[in-house]
């Protein structure tokens, strides 16, 4: 027998859940709607929408989609439409393993885990408008990535204007030098098990994130995005936006400008170009490393070194980046037997190449400078090579590997300079002997943007006698065909290749079969809410400016996501964003205005959750158990939202507690075991000090959701609710305000209870979430009682509240009326009275 809950909320979450989507409570009307109103503000919330995995929900989903859902619904109360969609990040490697393993389509075991999801997401009550959902794999919604591409293909960086133009606009001889999508010969991290190249952040000590498989680097044709000509755009245009400064920071070092100077080193098989930030230093070039993958390895490196080159490039070519730039790691590194002539100094520097330089970095090549580079010092002294120092340090600091600002020494025309100073001048002296020229450069590299996947978009691009060109807009969407067999080909082509007949366009045009990256849908999905059904364009025009453009940079009002996407999925949908700005197709010159990171939820042992400790916490057990609201609560109430914090069903059961004790604030059980309002109700006037706590409570309630510190939002309801518990008779405007500030928070227990009271009481019309929020008065928060202390002979023996501006004659007549003071004098001379204003009266009797 299943022991009675404290509140039958089991009984009436599920029926609110359905009566809103029965009814689309939570809808958001677009402009040219019948129900729109115009007069009414935006407001955008949204969530990094999830992939959908086979393991469905945990609770550190929810504590984000809480988080922006009790704003949505404190936006609407404001007054404001309110646009809170959800959708599907669906398409990606770890549904096609899936397929591989099992024979079954991705579509089939996509489709049910996007289906567990929305089971999940909405028996937690959030208020999605569901009528806006939306799913990357969808052709409809796809078609529209598609054409975005398209938009890149078409497109170039004019940087006269700073911007992207239509790829008509460029006047040179060959647009495909210049367009924004085009094709190149790229090292990647291929893995030949699952058959696709590999992002570097799918890569964890040179096995793939997905099966663990061996990963190396092997060059092959890939579609790339010109992102690198947005470069300094993505950081000046950082500035007006309202994000963490840490991961503005991040952004910033990701993109990574740097000033200094591109220079010219020749070979015997022509110019190998090196940038660097220090051109100062160029008299201390000892010698020049290429990365392993440089084009001119192969020509550069004598008959001699050609055995011991190749066995090195086998070596790194299964490491990772970030294997390879490890400061800690031991240097190694082959010489290829060529020299190279330092354009300053006539030196001939021997060219080696080393894995600690990528050819993802600058040009793949750099002039080593052992005497002030740590890295370079290190490979120097492990290969015997010569180490000068060209930089005097000031104070007695050593030259040895210092990388500050200094004076130049052993440097010819620059001795005596200060760096700054020296390094304008070795400037202009490699312009005038035409060896170099000064250059702004970026760490940021080019997106790499194919997969040798089935389960991703197809590019809508068609070859022909050895040319891309785009696929007309009217043949989009292109969708995948249908296949049986998702296995790697083996040979590096992707599954799409099998599909021969799909493949062949025409006689002459075979279709690309490479598709494009997870990132793609994520880029600008929040843009397809705006207006999801439109099949003439990707978001109305009207719609698209309505939700998108407050007269700030970013459309989004609010952005709330996991730090784990704080630089490439940002970064990406920024770019793109900037594209469309730019050819005109969008209102705003940034996609998200504000970000918030929610911090990780740690499983109850303090470690990160995973399925391999056993501490995942299930959100589906917890609703069973306590109910949504309470699951809802309580992810507010651990703490700070940016913050990490451990798991606790003992605080759980804490605010399920409380939520119990709302319920009973408003009813109370009859014989026959069923809920009835209250007897304690009535249609009463609050107290000076009630009057108080409700307007304190408006007041704080208010400011903590516009601050999204929701945990002390909670705590200050937990003082109402204490308040009015032992009120007699309770007033029942206390629950027409607790309700409304409430219902964000508790959504279910908010409207049964507005329910339940409407039919005993008058002003509990439509529903909870559908009310005003309420307003505070400032003037009620003045404080005009105080609670003081009665004392007999200095020993505390009553407290009392009378008001602040009583005087000490009334004070005293009060202390020794009281019944409790009394006692303790009875039979005792009253020596004298000790009045303390605001604080004690004390009666010293003897």
């Amino acid at each position: 027998m299943s022991q009675r809950k404290p509140f039958p909320f089991s009984e009436f979450e599920p029926r609110w859940q359905q009566q809103w989507l029965d009814t689309g409570a939570f809808r958001a009307p677009n402009p040219g709607d019948a129900d729109f109103d115009a007069s009414k503000p935006k407001f955008y919330v949204l969530d990094m929408f999830p992939y959908p995995s086979g393991e469905g929900l945990h609770v550190g989903h929810v504590e984000g989609y809480t988080a922006t859902d009790i704003l949505a619904r404190y936006k609407r109360m404001r007054g404001f439409n309110v646009l809170h969609p959800m959708g599907w990040d669906a398409f990606g490697l770890p549904a096609e393993q899936f397929a591989i393993k099992t024979g079954r389509h991705p579509r089939e075991t996509t489709g049910r885990n996007v289906a567990r999801f929305r089971t999940q997401l909405q028996g937690i009550g959030f208020s999605y408008d569901w009528s806006r959902e939306i799913s990357t794999t969808d052709p409809g919604y796809f078609k529209w990535t598609q054409w975005i591409f398209l938009q890149l293909y078409g497109s170039w960086f004019n940087p006269a204007t700073n911007k992207a133009e239509s790829i008509s606009t460029y006047a040179g001889a060959n647009p495909d030098d210049v367009r924004l999508a085009y094709i190149a010969d790229r090292p990647v991290n291929w893995c030949p098990e699952l058959g696709t190249v590999l992002a570097n952040e799918e890569v964890v000590e040179g096995r793939s994130e997905v099966g663990g498989f061996a990963v190396e680097r092997r060059p092959m044709r890939q579609w790339m995005l010109r992102i690198t000509d947005y470069a300094q755009r993505l950081i000046e245009e950082l500035e007006g936006l309202d994000w963490p400064e840490s991961i503005k920071l991040l952004q910033r070092n990701w993109i990574g400008r740097s000033e200094g100077a591109m220079v010219k080193f020749e070979t015997e098989v022509g110019p190998v170009e090196v940038f660097t930030t220090r051109p100062d230093t160029l008299f201390g070039a000892t010698y020049m490393v290429l990365a392993p993958e440089h084009p001119l390895v192969e020509s550069i490196t004598t008959g001699e070194q050609a055995q011991a080159v190749a066995d090195y490039q086998k070596k790194v070519s299964s490491k990772s980046d970030l294997d390879r730039t490890d400061l800690a790691k031991e240097k190694t590194g082959v010489f290829t037997g060529a020299f190279a002539t330092n354009p300053v100094s006539g030196a001939k520097l021997p060219v080696w190449i080393a894995d600690y330089v990528l050819m993802g970095y600058g040009t793949g090549a750099i002039m080593a400078v052992p005497a002030h580079d740590e890295r370079d010092f290190e490979f120097a002294q492990t290969f015997d090579l010569p180490v000068i120092q060209v930089v005097q340090p000031s104070g007695e600091g050593d030259w040895r590997g210092f990388v500050g600002d200094g004076v130049a020494v052993n440097s010819g025309f620059l001795d005596g300079l200060p760096t700054p100073e020296a390094k304008k001048k070795i400037i202009a002296w490699l312009e005038e002997h035409g060896v170099g020229a000064g250059r702004v450069n970026y760490k940021l590299r080019d997106w790499l943007f194919s997969r040798q996947r089935y389960w991703g978009e197809p590019f809508p691009i068609l070859w022909e006698d050895g040319r891309h060109r785009a696929l007309d807009e009217s043949e989009l969407p292109l969708v995948q065909p249908e296949m049986d067999d998702f296995k790697p080909t083996g040979t590096g082509e992707p599954p799409l290749a099998k599909a021969v007949e799909w493949v062949r366009y025409s006689e002459t045009a075979r279709r690309e079969t490479n598709t494009m990256p997870q990132w793609a849908g994520s880029c600008w999905y929040y843009l397809r809410f705006c207006d999801p059904e439109n099949t003439a364009r990707f978001a109305g025009s009207e719609a698209e400016k309505f939700w998108m453009d407050a007269g700030k940079p970013g459309g989004v009002d609010l952005y709330v996501g996991g730090t784990e996407h704080a630089v490439l999925h940002l970064l990406y949908a920024r770019f793109w964003h900037k594209v469309l700005f730019d050819l005109g197709h969008v209102s705003t010159p940034e996609p998200f205005q504000r970000l918030v990171n929610q911090g990780m939820i740690l499983g109850g042992d303090g470690q990160k959750m995973s399925k391999s400790r056993g501490n995942v916490v299930n959100p589906d057990d917890v609703i069973s158990e306590y109910g949504a609201d309470a699951l809802r609560l309580y992810e507010m109430f651990m703490g700070p939202l940016e913050q990490t914090k451990p798991w606790s069903m003992k605080g759980v059961e804490g605010v399920f507690r409380f939520l119990a004790r709302v319920w009973r604030l408003g009813f109370e059980e009859n014989q026959e075991g069923e809920w009835i309002v209250s007897s304690a109700f009535a249609e009463v006037e609050f107290t000076g000090k009630q009057a108080r706590v409700v307007h304190e409570t408006i007041k704080k309630i208010t400011k903590d959701v516009e601050d999204l510190s929701f945990n002390t939002a909670i705590a200050q309801m937990m003082i109402f609710v204490n308040e009015f518990t032992t009120a007699e008779p309770r007033p029942i405007e206390a629950l027409r305000v607790l309700l409304r500030l409430l219902s964000p928070f508790a959504p279910h227990l908010a409207e049964e209870m507005w329910e339940r009271l409407g039919k005993a009481f008058a002003g509990f019309d439509g529903l909870a979430s559908q009310q005003a929020w309420p307003d505070y008065d400032e003037k009620l928060l003045v404080d005009d009682e105080v609670e003081i202390l009665l004392q007999v002979n200095g020993k505390p023996c009553d407290r009392v509240t009378v008001s602040k501006g009583m005087s000490d004659s009334d004070l005293e007549a009060l202390a020794l009326a009281n019944e409790k003071v009394r006692e303790k004098i009875e039979n005792k001379a009253v020596v004298k009275v000790i009045v303390v204003r605001g604080k004690l009266v004390n009666v010293v009797v003897k």
